[in-house]
């Protein structure tokens, strides 16, 4: 059952998650290379989900977080296609990283991967902060898309973004 909330609620909950994600993020600064992944993805995956509730689109699954990012907001070019790899990249490491065997991170990789994070969470923030919420969304039946849709769009949208 999707949650509503009333305009004062809504803007308190997405300033809290991108505050979350944030704090997430500066938790990736002190543990151990393979958290350091999971602690990204995670930052960047509230401050995605704090966009998506700005514009009123729900999802049930992270994979249904990235495909809700590209086709409201890297499709249409309200973020960039970078963010959009960068939300790709960490949640196929943060994936790996979980429940592959022998998966392994280095500083190297780290280092690559952090300012990036910094860069699309602070493009959220941004692009939470404007007003036109139509942009991104379009008509309501879009909104509506079927988790079968959903998991769709996501295949497609990973193959433009790769």
């Amino acid at each position: 059952m999707k949650e509503t909330f009333d305009a004062e609620s809504k803007k308190a909950l997405i300033e809290y998650r991108i505050e979350r994600a944030y704090a997430t993020l500066k938790e990736a600064d002190y543990n151990a290379k393979g958290a350091a992944i999971n602690r990204m993805y995670y930052a960047c995956f509230y401050a995605v989900i704090a966009l998506l509730l700005k514009y009123d689109i729900s999802t049930q699954t992270h994979q249904g977080a990235r495909a809700m990012l590209g086709l409201h907001f890297v499709s249409k070019d309200i973020l960039s296609k970078e963010d959009g790899k960068t939300f790709h990249d960490l949640f196929e490491k943060r994936h790996s990283g979980d429940y592959d065997d022998f998966v392994f991170c280095d500083q190297e990789m780290i280092d690559e991967l952090y300012p990036r994070a910094v860069k699309l969470i602070d493009d959220i923030k941004e692009a939470t902060m404007t007003a036109d919420s139509s942009t991104a969304t379009g008509d309501s039946e879009e909104i509506g898309t079927s988790v079968k849709e959903t998991n769709e769009v996501a295949l497609t949208y990973e193959l433009v973004v790769l």
